[in-house]
């Protein structure tokens, strides 16, 4: 269900802190089926150990056989919390069972609470975790792929045996997060999409200008890559009230305000013209996939949420058909 030069979709609503003390995490299926009629191309889902939250892998798998045409995607998956061969399986199972709807976005964790304390649950070294988040997913497209074996410098394995074979050729897209200089270079080099949230539109200019120098470097094409956005919306009557709402929701979910969280990731509220023309600026700037999430801290809400942020859908399309029309009119891809 893409819609024509613009994706836009929605983060479902996983964890804990976004259920009131009446709902019940089953409805997250009726959720993500509501999203698909809405209109909405994709549904994703986040992965973390830090609060309690359906896992990511088994929502997606859930989520296949309920749903017909949106991509299903992680956003982002933290593989080092898995077993990468057991991994490898999961995902070309949950490829095969969607009909390869799936899409991976994965991270590597970040300092403090988000990141060190975890790579401890799971036995790892926080150490070299880009190179080992990179070889990682070397090894998934090998074994999608059929190898036996896979030799890198962190990761060696012999003697694997048959795996489940992804629906599609070489296995899902795997999309890459963060805006690091590093990390936008691992992008462009490697990775079929980006998936970061700066809080400014111009920061996903520059990001995005140097994936695709990285990407022209490695003998890629700017088109190899999806350039996604994750972005926390709240549409409200004014904007007041959203930034109560989402304060409230950055509390709930990473324990600061929201004049500290919007320091580091995109936050949109206001009301519906507002939050469309600012994720414009967004779409002028070069994003293709939207991922919203909905800053709402019980299912009604965000079923509510999800019903206003489905109304911009139309109005980001003309957006994106307006951003792309100098590029055609130059020739340019």
């Amino acid at each position: 269900m893409s819609i024509v030069g613009m994706d836009i979709g929605v983060l479902l609503p996983t964890g804990t802190a976004q259920w009131g003390p009446a709902d019940d995490p089953r409805e997250l299926i009726a959720f993500g089926r509501r999203a698909e009629l809405l209109g909405f191309s994709s549904l994703f889902v986040n992965d973390s150990l830090v609060s309690p939250r359906i896992e990511a892998l088994t929502m997606l798998a859930a989520l296949a056989p309920a749903t017909e045409a949106v991509t299903l995607g992680t956003g982002a998956l933290l593989p080092f919390l898995r077993r990468p061969v057991q991994t490898a399986q999961s995902l070309a199972s949950i490829d095969l069972l969607s009909g390869g709807r799936l899409t991976v976005a994965v991270g590597a964790g970040f300092p403090g609470r988000f990141g060190r304390p975890l790579y401890t649950l799971s036995e790892l070294p926080w150490e070299r975790r880009f190179a080992r988040l990179d070889e990682t997913v070397a090894l998934w497209r090998a074994v999608w792929d059929g190898a036996a074996s896979f030799h890198g410098e962190i990761l060696r394995f012999s003697g694997i045996p048959p795996m489940t074979r992804p629906f599609r050729a070489g296995g899902p897209p795997v999309w890459l997060g963060g805006a690091a200089p590093a990390a936008l270079a691992r992008t462009g080099r490697m990775y079929d999409g980006w998936l970061p949230y700066p809080p400014d539109p111009a920061e996903y200019t520059s990001g995005l200008r140097d994936v695709r120098e990285a990407a022209a470097a490695a003998g890629r094409s700017a088109g190899d890559i999806t350039p996604a956005l994750f972005v926390s919306v709240h549409i409200a009557d004014d904007i007041d009230s959203g930034r109560q709402a989402l304060d409230a929701y950055a509390r709930a979910t990473y324990g600061m305000p929201l004049e500290e969280l919007e320091k580091i990731q995109a936050v949109v509220t206001g009301t519906a013209d507002q939050v469309g023309e600012r994720l414009a600026q967004y779409v002028a700037a070069g994003a293709r996939h939207i991922v919203g999430r909905l800053g709402a801290l019980d299912l009604r809400s965000q079923r509510e949420q999800l019903e206003r942020f489905a109304e911009l859908i139309p109005a980001l399309r003309t957006a994106a058909g307006r951003a792309e029309a100098p590029d055609r009119e130059a020739g340019r891809p």
